[in-house]
């Protein structure tokens, strides 16, 4: 049920409903979530305190931007957005212009600034954040300063060889054999495979590797390089725990993880916190020259950050064309034996401690309502969904398990495909749209669940946010299949303001402090959605789908390797000599019988 709570935990010591959490928010619109628009918090009377402000340059996958923020209470009093085209030369590659990204950084913020408010000015900003996509990869020329390839966007699979060829070399092919050092399995997504194969197959940067001018870093190092005019060479923790390279408990490069890629520890950025005064602007193209860089964070992290995930045990599920969920685990590393990554959440300072995260990832949400859309026909548009989904009260016992690609944790199931089961004559498309949504929810609890057994966290609350999240039914399913509490983000994409927040607390910047026993941020702002099922309709409900899941194993099945290991190479390269002597000896024999 979607209600209106408002929260009374302030200055005056009344008491919260919610006696271990944050506030959870204000204003969350009346009961039925079918009546309810989603209300932004753009929507409400902004600050316009003469304060100081912080700036946030928010790099994505597919967008680039600048927003600025007041201090103490981050209302955004500007942005601009620009589209950041994807280069695809061939299916399964994914690559971005590197150049093409700093110049509309610099775009970006020349035109958020000409839109401040008249009693704002470009002086009152003091200090800026970067967020980004995390895990794509650019390599430069040090000297020159441009980029000697494309950038290797995070989806990229080209390198699915250059797995192989690791795989090849650690024992059993055991593709969690680095986790513990890194908390990451041998896979596509992660830098240090893409940079292994720009040292392989790029006569460039083969060249500038062997002449030491390469140097190679996530977009948060590159867009920091050319602010600095080259230099700061660095990066944050939350990004460097992408790369597969730093080792999670020492915050460094490890040694072992390098010599497996090829990668040397010139070509890469220096490691720091997620939140200090690193240096200043310098680059004179920009309009920011003088203004200090505080805080740096991949945008996952940003996210969980933004959603004030502060305390172990809070998670956060970003709903978008796929969901990402990070549980905040504290202070003390959990490497995952189900499938589950461990990955830096944030690092507040210098000498402040590290923060880790779990984090597990649903492969299709979005995307099944798109393919409903454009491949089915049986939904005119995605943002549809909800309007046809609720002129039935159920999915009729439909379950529909979206694995087109296979199935991600807890699962790990690459045979696994797409299927829609329970059908009878009185099911209709809006059944089957209803349980598409469904579907994002159960796979959402399935990663729950394993959360819960890693970390031994009992969720009640789910924070939520991105796109998908101001689907107010689908909020309602998430509750009802979870049986946990939803707080919606009125900030349907947090990543800049949590990215706002860690650059303004940075010492010596000083203008807001994350405080874990604090419940009350005026600034933070929820709708509340709390479960209308039982437990036991709960447990029923969710048996069907694990049952759903099950029968969608073994529909693919992958063809053998047909990479040289190791054990493969000495068994053929014995062949020729086995051979001879098979047929020495039977010539032996059959000399012996005349």
């Amino acid at each position: 049920m979607h209600v209106k709570i408002e929260f009374l935990e302030s200055s005056n010591g009344n008491s919260s409903p919610y006696k271990n959490d944050m506030t959870e928010g204000k204003n969350a619109p009346p009961s039925s979530s079918a009546e309810v628009p989603f209300q932004h918090r753009l929507d409400r009377k902004v600050s316009m305190l003469p304060h100081r402000l912080v700036g946030v340059i928010d790099e994505g996958t597919s967008t680039v931007g600048f927003s600025i923020f007041t201090t103490p209470h981050f209302e955004e009093i500007a942005t601009h957005r620009m589209e950041m085209p994807l280069i695809a030369p061939k299916p399964g590659w994914f690559e971005q212009d590197a150049v093409v990204i700093i110049n509309n950084v610099y775009r970006c913020v020349e035109v958020a600034i000409t839109k401040l408010p008249e009693s704002f000015q470009k002086e009152d900003l003091v200090a800026i954040g970067i967020t980004n996509q995390r895990e794509t990869t650019v390599v430069w020329d040090s000297v020159s300063g441009k980029p000697l390839y494309n950038a290797i966007v995070w989806n990229d699979i080209r390198t699915n060889h250059t797995v192989d060829q690791v795989l090849a070399r650690v024992p059993d092919q055991n593709k969690n054999y680095f986790k513990h050092m890194c908390g990451l399995p041998i896979s596509p997504y992660f830098s240090a495979l893409k940079i292994r194969w720009l040292k392989d197959n790029v006569p460039a940067v083969k060249k500038a590797c062997r002449e030491k001018r390469c140097k190679v870093g996530t977009i948060d190092s590159w867009i920091i390089w050319n602010l600095t005019k080259g230099s700061l060479h660095i990066t944050d923790v939350t990004n460097a725990s992408r790369t597969m390279l730093m080792n999670i408990e020492t915050l460094q490069w490890d040694p072992v993880l390098l010599k497996t890629y090829s990668v040397t520890l010139n070509m890469l950025p220096q490691i720091c916190s997620s939140s200090e005064i690193y240096g200043s602007v310098t680059d004179e193209r920009s309009i920011l020259h003088g203004v200090d860089i505080s805080g740096i964070l991949g945008n996952q992290q940003a996210s969980l950050l933004g959603q004030m995930c502060i305390k172990p045990g809070q998670t956060k599920n970003t709903y978008r064309s796929g969901c990402f969920l990070l549980c905040n685990i504290g202070h003390q590393a959990i490497i995952s034996p189900r499938g589950l990554l461990t990955t830096i959440a944030y690092k507040l300072g210098p000498n402040a401690p590290v923060t880790y995260a779990l984090e597990g990832a649903v492969a299709v949400a979005g995307h099944a309502l798109e393919w409903l859309e454009k491949k089915v026909r049986i939904l005119p548009q995605a943002s549809d969904a909800e309007k046809f989904a609720e002129t039935v009260p159920t999915t009729g016992d439909v379950y529909f398990v979206p694995a087109f690609t296979g199935l991600y944790a807890p699962y790990w199931r690459k045979d696994a495909r797409g299927l829609i089961v329970g059908l009878t004559h009185h099911s209709t498309k809006h059944h089957v749209i209803r349980a598409a949504l469904e579907s994002i929810c159960f796979q959402t609890r399935d990663i729950l669940e394993c959360m819960y057994q890693e970390s031994e966290y009992k969720f009640s609350k789910l924070y939520a946010d991105g796109p998908l999240s101001s689907n107010n039914l689908l909020m309602q399913l998430q509750a009802d299949t979870a049986g946990v509490t939803v707080f919606r983000s009125q900030i349907l994409d947090p990543t800049a303001f949590g990215a706002a927040m860690c650059a303004a607390q940075a010492e010596g910047v000083d203008l807001f402090k994350f405080d874990i026993e604090k419940k009350y941020y005026e600034n933070i702002y929820y709708d509340v959605f709390l479960p209308t099922s039982n437990a036991a309709e709960q447990r029923q409900r969710y048996g069907k789908w694990k049952r759903a899941v099950e029968r969608s194993f073994d529909w693919a099945f992958r063809p053998k390797s047909s990479t040289m290991t190791e054990q493969r190479y000495q068994l053929l390269a014995s062949v020729p000599g086995s051979l001879f002597c098979f047929i020495s000896f039977a010539m032996f024999v059959h000399s012996m019988k005349k």
